[in-house]
C-alpha cells in the first residue's frame, strides 16, 4: 500500500511486566519500562524509561498524584497532575484528570473529565518556525540605539 507507514505493532493490552495492587500506596517517582498496570496509589511522578515503547495504565481504581509520562497511557482512574502522552493517550468513561494533557493522538471516552488544558504536541513542537522568530520580543535597549 502506498503512503502509508509502517507503524510498530502495539503492545498487547493484556500483557503488563509491572503491577501495583489495589491495596498498594507507593510514595516516590517510579521509573519503569514495558507495561506498568496500576490498582493502588502512586504518590509521585510516573516515568518511562527514554525512547521505550512503554504503556501506562490506571484502572479505575487506581489513583496517581503527580505527572504521568509515557509514550502510552491509558487512564480509568484519578490523576491529580499533568499527563505527557508523546504517542497515543486513552481517556477511559471513568477517567478523571486534575492538570494539563498533553498529548500526540487521544481517545476520550463520553464520562471522562479533565480539568486542565488540553495540549496536543506537533512532532516539529520544537523548533521554531519563520513566524514564531518574527513574533519573538524585542529588546527596549535595541530600539533606542536605532531610533538615535
Amino acid at each position: 500500500m502506498l503512503g502509508k507507514k509502517k507503524q510498530k505493532p502495539r503492545r498487547a493490552p493484556g500483557h503488563f511486566d509491572t503491577l501495583i495492587s489495589g491495596k498498594t500506596t507507593i510514595e516516590g517517582d517510579v521509573h519503569f519500562s514495558g507495561g506498568l498496570h496500576v490498582d493502588g496509589t502512586i504518590k509521585g511522578r510516573v516515568v518511562a524509561e527514554d525512547s521505550s515503547e512503554a504503556v501506562v495504565r490506571l484502572s479505575e481504581v487506581g489513583e496517581i498524584v503527580g505527572d504521568v509520562i509515557a509514550p502510552h497511557i491509558i487512564v480509568n482512574g484519578k490523576v491529580k497532575g499533568d499527563v505527557h502522552a508523546s504517542t497515543h493517550l486513552e481517556l477511559a468513561e471513568k477517567a478523571v484528570v486534575t492538570g494539563n494533557v498533553y498529548y500526540r493522538l487521544i481517545e476520550m471516552a463520553i464520562g471522562a473529565s479533565v480539568n486542565g488544558n488540553l495540549v496536543r504536541k506537533d512532532e516539529n513542537s520544537g523548533l521554531l518556525t519563520h513566524e514564531d522568530r518574527l513574533a519573538e520580543p524585542v529588546i527596549a535597549g535595541d530600539d533606542e540605539e536605532k531610533s538615535e
